[in-house]
């Protein structure tokens, strides 16, 4: 009876330890460059036509704590390989005028995941530093799923983000004077595979 009692008063008093080395940590996912392109579409004379384009280079991560629904998100767009599919429109896009690729290299999306529905964020609340100006900038998330890698054997994260910004409020004036619609439409896909 007392040996029992003695292991009872033991369990007891190790449980926290053993809850604590249970419990779920919040991962962090390494973002895969080769397969994340943040989009945009912006206005051409006032509506005459929509361009598209992309940055080909990006790097980060995403932290994510699926059992307390947190997690963070931090991708740094390399502005040098801002790409509309078009080369004279590239090569302005990065002058001073635009861009100021030289001056200011890279913009910075840092936000906190949210909203969470059955494990997975449906929002992002956060920050946007471009042309060396930062704002606010929150991201509806349209599609968000974690699974193995086929081929990578780890586990990966992929999202699909929508927002808009005005690039005016980032200094990008640009042809506003012309008529040209300063609003421009985000599209964030994403991948990141577990470090």
């Amino acid at each position: 009876m007392k040996k029992n009692l003695s292991i009872l008063i033991s369990l007891v008093l190790l449980s926290p330890f053993c809850i604590s080395f249970t419990q779920a940590k919040p991962i962090t996912y390494e973002i895969d460059s080769s397969h994340t392109f943040p989009a945009f579409e912006a206005d051409h004379m006032g509506g005459l036509s929509l361009w598209r384009g992309k940055i080909n280079s990006t790097s980060g991560e995403i932290v994510l704590d699926k059992d307390k629904e947190t997690g963070s998100v931090n991708v740094i767009m390399d502005m040098s390989t801002i790409d509309f599919g078009h080369e004279g429109m590239n090569k302005h896009a990065k002058n001073s005028d635009m861009f100021d690729v030289e001056k200011y290299p890279e913009a910075v999306y840092k936000g906190n995941l949210t909203d969470f529905i059955d494990g997975a964020p449906t929002k992002v609340k956060g920050n946007l530093t471009l042309h060396g100006v930062t704002k606010p900038v929150d991201l509806d998330i349209k599609s968000f799923k974690c699974r193995l890698h086929p081929f990578k054997l780890k586990q990966v994260c992929g999202a699909d983000a929508y927002g808009n910004i005005m690039r005016d409020d980032f200094g990008v004036d640009y042809a506003k004077r012309l008529g040209f619609k300063m609003e421009v439409a985000l599209r964030i896909g994403v991948e990141a595979i577990k470090k």
